[in-house]
């Protein structure tokens, strides 16, 4: 299993997007989904097909009208815009969350590689952006950094671009209305934050006491001089 981080919504097998999301966004702005697709630079038939694949899931969401006296065009139907109200209120919890959940752990430099760094920290190795010339620092990881996964199907460190792992416990999960906040305990006196959506809590079985891999890209962590 993994808990993504971005802010997305799950039906019938099918997740709306940021990307997807912006798509409708514009077809409310321009009145067309031709339009809505010159304007996002993206192909008329892929986004004209990625909405049909999400009406299968998640209802009518465009209304299409053809010419006539009235002149032609697309229009959002009611649907659509609760839809977005959700993601909305599902990005705004996100973003507030993500401002004020931070870990920061204290390490020391152990090796450079250009901008990234190696550092030693209570919890494990993490490969970071380190500033120059500083061996002592603080390693902060935002929570919309971090993935979690359930350590029987965690991928190879070698198989992701999130290469920093930390094997865990889950202490506690903040629910609210469409985002969780779930800490991880990694054997400091800090622990780990991860962002999920209440839906995949529910579809992970995300719970307390329940094991759990961290894992983040180097380039999500950034380390401060202390």
């Amino acid at each position: 299993m993994d808990a993504d981080f971005d802010a997305r919504l799950r039906a019938d097998g099918v997740t709306l997007t940021e990307r997807d999301a912006r798509l409708l966004e514009t077809v409310d702005e321009t009145a067309s989904i031709h339009a809505a697709a010159d304007e996002l630079g993206r192909s008329y038939s892929r986004s004209h097909a990625r909405i049909t694949d999400l009406e299968a899931a998640f209802g009518p969401l465009v209304e299409r009208q053809r010419g006539g006296s009235g002149g032609g065009g697309s229009r959002l139907t009611e649907n659509a815009r609760k839809t977005l109200a959700r993601f909305d209120r599902l990005r705004a919890g996100y973003a507030s969350i993500a401002d004020t959940a931070e870990a920061v752990l204290d390490g020391t430099v152990e090796a450079r590689d250009g901008e990234l760094g190696t550092v030693e920290t209570a919890a494990g190795r993490v490969r970071a952006l380190v500033p120059p010339d500083a061996d002592a620092v603080q390693v902060c990881l935002r929570a919309d950094a971090v993935t979690l996964h359930d350590p029987a199907d965690a991928p190879d460190a070698d198989a992701t671009s999130a290469r920093n792992r930390f094997e865990g416990t889950i202490a506690s999960i903040d629910r609210g209305e469409a985002v969780s906040l779930v800490a991880v305990a990694v054997g400091t006196g800090t622990p780990v934050f991860a962002l999920v959506t209440e839906e995949s809590r529910e579809r992970l079985d995300l719970r307390a006491g329940r094991s759990v891999v961290a894992s983040f890209k180097a380039t999500a962590t950034r380390a401060t001089r202390r």
